[in-house]
C-alpha cells in the first residue's frame, strides 16, 4: 500500500469494514428481535400521551429565542474557561484582558437588544 493511493486505498478499507459491521449489527437485530405487531403497538406514540385532535400545533417563537440565549451563554462560558488559563501566562496578561472585555462586549450588547426588545419577558 505504497503510494498517495495506497492510503486512500487503506481509509476505504476501513470505512467498508466499519459499513459491514454497522449492517451486520441491523441485519442481527432483523434476524433476532421478537416481531408481533397489534393495532396498539402500531399507532403514533408521543411522550406517553395518546394523539388527540389534528397533527399541527403552532409553537411560540419564544422558545426558540431561549434556545439561542442559551447557546451565546454556552459558548461564552466555553471561551471563558481557556482564557482564564491562559490569562494567567507571561506576555498575555493585557492581550487577552482587552480581546475578552470586546467579546463580552458583543455578548452584552446582544442582551440589551434582547431586553430592549422585550424578547426576555415571559408573558
Amino acid at each position: 500500500m505504497d503510494g498517495y493511493f495506497g492510503s486512500y486505498a487503506v481509509v476505504f478499507a476501513l470505512l467498508a469494514i466499519g459499513v459491514a459491521i454497522f449492517a451486520g449489527g441491523l441485519l442481527a437485530n432483523r434476524l433476532l428481535r421478537p416481531h408481533r405487531p397489534t393495532a396498539e403497538k402500531l399507532t403514533t406514540y408521543e411522550c406517553g400521551v395518546d394523539p388527540v385532535g389534528g397533527d399541527w400545533a403552532q409553537s411560540q417563537v419564544r422558545y426558540y429565542v431561549f434556545t439561542y440565549l442559551y447557546v451565546v451563554f454556552a459558548v461564552d462560558a466555553v471561551f471563558l474557561f481557556p482564557w482564564a488559563t491562559v490569562f494567567a501566562a507571561p506576555g498575555f496578561g493585557m492581550t487577552t484582558l482587552v480581546e475578552m472585555l470586546v467579546f463580552l462586549g458583543f455578548i452584552a450588547l446582544g442582551i440589551l437588544y434582547a431586553w430592549r426588545k422585550r424578547v426576555l419577558a415571559w408573558t
